[in-house]
């Protein structure tokens, strides 16, 4: 068995929900992975924690420096198909992409922290131990975190029901034209997002016009656009998605947050561009 490689799995998670891009996860993982193996071992006692720890504290520094050079909620993340076989990657340890975009608005240890707890079940003692700081510190800061979260609308709950049926309805409506049927999928808060392109710098379009405004837009960008190519329903960064394809070549995809009691769409998020979707 490689071990690198085993590593590498285990700790992409922490990494990724922490920076929102892929090719700075790997990075950061295979920096810690590196020095590990070239430094002396010998006070390690527990080398997952103390990897965690490293690719944790890394992530933290990374963003800090990321976030003073395009402030927040400037990019949309990576998405990615954690269902591939090929990336090895445990889906229920990666946060929904909706809550990936919300925690742009929480300062790196407070992400950190909200992450740990939310996607990786760590008590506040071993969070305090990660961090160096107090348990209450640890309280506060989650606290802080899911105030934030929740003022800007996140749905934090942990599990996510099935998309299926979901995908093939909104398919159908959009193929439809029905704009009214469209306006009944999506909730009064709706909010659409674009990205694309590459780098981290990207400005973004943000839609808060209504549920009028979002349906006209979908159905136009449907109808001029995308029905020419093929949809491929399927799930990205834990959240229902849809993957438009020109040929073999994938061209963007749609990625929605869907309220879990109401079937509706709380968000929606359309992405394009090659640096963006290499991943996928």
């Amino acid at each position: 068995m490689d071990i690198s490689a085993d590593y590498q799995r285990k700790l992409f998670p922490y990494a990724y929900n922490i920076l929102g891009s892929v090719d700075d996860a790997k990075d950061i993982v295979q920096d810690v992975i590196v020095d590990y193996f070239e430094s002396k071992r010998d006070n390690i006692n527990n080398t997952p924690a103390y990897l965690i720890k490293s690719v944790i504290n890394k992530s933290i520094n990374l963003k800090k420096r990321n976030q003073k050079i395009a402030g927040a909620i400037s990019w949309l993340p990576d998405p990615i198909a954690a269902d591939n076989a090929d990336a090895g990657i445990n889906r229920r340890e990666i946060i929904s992409y909706s809550l990936l975009v919300l925690l742009e608005y929480l300062n790196p240890k407070e992400r950190a922290v909200f992450i740990l707890k939310q996607a990786f079940d760590y008590s506040h003692q071993e969070i305090a131990e990660v961090f160096s700081i107090s348990i209450e510190n640890s309280k506060q800061l989650l606290s802080r975190a899911k105030k934030t979260l929740q003022e800007k609308g996140a749905d934090l709950k942990v599990e996510k029901t099935s998309a299926d049926h979901f995908l093939l309805k909104y398919v159908d409506v959009i193929k439809s034209g029905d704009i009214k049927m469209l306006e009944e999928m999506l909730a009064e808060q709706i909010t659409l997002w674009t990205g694309g392109g590459g780098g981290k710098g990207l400005g973004l379009i943000k839609s808060i016009g209504g549920i009028n405004a979002v349906a006209q837009l979908v159905a136009s960008a449907y109808d001029l656009h995308l029905k020419k190519f093929r949809i491929e329903c399927t799930s990205l960064t834990n959240s229902p998605a849809l993957l438009f394809y020109k040929g073999e070549r994938l061209l963007c995809c749609q990625v929605f947050d869907v309220d879990t009691d109401t079937g509706k769409i709380n968000k929606m998020y359309f992405i394009a561009g090659r640096e963006k979707l290499k991943h996928l």
